[in-house]
């Protein structure tokens, strides 16, 4: 749909978007919340952004925001209302904890000033979700969860000690944030049942999927793997994005011990990071590689011969990898180390555009790459299925669209209680 046709209904508007993450961040949710944002201040709607300083996915506060409390700035059109929080250096439960606590606290006290016609929250985080509800209810407007994961899911399969009771906290501040919700979208269908867990109405919840954020890419291939120092005859195995716990990269740290022959590259950041390079001493077929630009990010995945995407194996039904769209554009064959039936699994099955393997098997992982690469033909079928796929399902026109619909619904809604 052009972009035209949809600009009148929010014409005038005042939007409240809250989320923890967002531009300049390059992964995880914040790149989502800034494209949305972006996309209704450019449908003439006057749209705020409240969130935290720019610290993801290296948990370091970016150089810009240090010592920083509370920064008003304009980007692409968008009022975005930064406030300080705490970032752990490493992830644990209490230091998540105060992590939460430090956004909830600043977000409620110093909250943009303008009254919104309605607020939309990304969860994760909780301080999101309540911060969102809390600002939706003082002003009396529609209230718009998006749930992209759940962080209680994620704190019960964390492997940390202190989980079960994290867990029992979170799913109690993730029912208010829920309850309080006009309409709730979800990225996947997945979420779902997490969502109704919550005591949310299936019928209150909409399909809100992400899509993709990248572009195709332009460069020569072999030039990319020349640039990189790849060869032609050695197989080149990529993971792009977070180096965190749920990731479970630790299974492509063994695989690259176990096939000298295979050069396995991790491209990102993340708490983990230190942890996978204290794994993995002199093992000289195991890249470390910073994240990618945006102008050279894609070219990067299409040059691998393999991009994997890996989860811990007690992580099911949390959603799915924002990375998985960048993958499917990049034109190669992906392998997923995943739990069967997750939101993971789903999608790549459903693209048609890789491997199911079991998750933390790095023998399995191993077996599919060599599969791929001794059948280029097949890899190529495969992968190409992943555009195919994007230009289908997941393009951004069609992302937006849905969100445009989400909040169109929520405005009828309200103005049909207000005449009631």
């Amino acid at each position: 749909m052009p972009e035209s046709e949809h600009r009148m209904p929010f014409e005038g508007r005042r939007l409240l978007v809250v989320s923890t993450n967002y531009a300049p961040e390059l992964t995880g949710p914040g790149p989502y919340a800034a494209q949305l944002a972006e996309h209704w201040a450019r449908s003439g709607a006057e749209t705020h952004v409240l969130t935290g300083m720019p610290h993801y996915p290296s948990w370091r506060t970016e150089a810009p925001y240090r010592g920083v409390w509370r920064a008003d700035e304009e980007r692409s059109g968008v009022q975005v209302h930064r406030r300080r929080h705490y970032v752990p250096p490493r992830q644990g439960v209490l230091r998540r904890g105060v992590f939460e606590a430090s956004v909830l606290a600043h977000g409620l006290t110093a909250p943009p000033a303008q009254r919104p016609d309605a607020v939309i929250a990304q969860m994760p985080g909780l301080a999101s979700g309540v911060i969102g509800a809390r600002l939706a209810r003082r002003h009396r407007v529609p209230y718009i969860p998006v749930v992209r994961n759940l962080t209680g899911v994620a704190a019960a399969r964390s492997g940390i000690r202190e989980a079960g009771r994290a867990a029992a906290l979170a799913a109690r501040v993730e029912r208010y944030a829920l309850g309080a919700a006009t309409l709730v979208g979800v990225i996947h269908e997945s979420l779902v049942p997490r969502v109704t867990a919550h005591g949310v109405d299936p019928g209150r919840i909409r399909l809100v999927p992400n899509w993709s954020r990248t572009q195709a890419p332009s460069a020569d291939r072999a030039a990319t793997r020349a640039r990189l120092g790849w060869r032609d005859d050695v197989p080149v195995v990529l993971h792009s994005g977070t180096m965190g716990r749920k990731q479970g990269l630790e299974v492509l740290v063994d695989a690259a011990r176990l096939a000298p022959d295979i050069r396995v590259v991790l491209m990102g950041d993340g708490d983990q990071r230190d942890a996978l390079l204290a794994r993995a001493p002199g093992l000289p077929n195991l890249d470390f590689l910073p994240p990618a630009g945006a102008d050279e990010f894609t070219d990067i995945l299409a040059a691998a011969d393999v991009l994997v995407v890996t989860q811990c194996a007690s992580v099911r039904g949390t959603g799915v990898p924002s990375k998985l769209t960048s993958y499917f554009v990049s034109g190669r064959p992906v392998v997923a180390s995943v739990a069967d039936g997750g939101g993971a699994a789903q999608e790549v099955q459903r693209s048609g555009a890789g491997l199911l393997v079991a998750p933390e098997d790095p023998a399995a992982v191993l077996a599919a790459v060599r599969k791929l690469f001794e059948e280029p033909a097949a890899a190529d079928r495969l992968g190409a299925h992943g555009p195919l796929y994007v230009a289908r399902h997941l393009s951004r026109e069609a992302g937006l669209a849905r969100f445009d619909a989400l909040l169109g619904e929520v405005f009828d809604e309200a103005g049909e209680s207000h005449r009631r």
